[in-house]
């Protein structure tokens, strides 16, 4: 298995080229669209991943059912990079490259991603809230938020921005008490 730093190092200027083909074409919120099916594809379907994975299947069958994936009224140009991941075999980077498509758009736009975990599942109006505050804090146009439940955190949330963290969950601030606690 590569190392993080391997894989960026492989997996950026793939995605930079993916964001001239967009750009050039005019398709970068498209492909951003493309970028964020597939990834859900990719998590969602271990059949998939362990697919594209597999270094012993064919070129040839990879490329059939990247096509079928894909479909006839999907985009050539996406299609056609996909199938170029398979040639120079740099399909096992499919979703880091797309993770850092989804980062150069997200510069391009001028829109932060927010890591918000929380108890339990947020009502979209508990989402825009946050968003709102995020763009309070960062001063970005826009903010894309990536959402997950962890049980674990009795309430509140924890949001995460680039490095910046802010902890309001109930875990978080009996954490803090106990530490304000034990040092006196």
């Amino acid at each position: 298995m590569k190392s993080n730093v391997e894989t960026a190092e492989i997996a950026q200027p793939y995605a930079q080229a993916l964001m001239s083909v967009a750009q050039s074409q005019n398709l970068t919120e498209e492909f951003g669209n493309d970028a964020r099916a597939l990834l859900d594809l990719l998590q969602n379907s271990q059949q998939l991943r362990n697919f594209i994975d597999n270094p012993f299947i064919v070129p040839d069958t990879k490329k059939a059912v990247i096509s079928q994936v894909v479909g006839a009224g999907g985009n050539p140009y996406l299609r056609n990079f996909l199938l170029l991941l398979v040639d120079k075999r740099r399909i096992f980077f499919l979703d880091q490259i797309l993770k850092q498509y989804l980062a150069l758009l997200r510069q391009l736009n001028q829109t932060v991603l927010a890591e918000v975990t929380s108890a339990v599942a947020l009502s979209s109006e508990q989402e825009e809230a946050i968003k709102q505050k995020v763009i309070a804090i960062t001063n970005a146009r826009q903010v894309e938020l990536e959402t997950r439940v962890d049980s674990e955190l009795i309430g509140g949330v924890i949001i995460k921005v680039g490095s910046q963290v802010i902890d309001a969950s109930l875990r978080g601030q009996l954490r803090r008490l106990s530490l304000r606690l034990t040092n006196g």
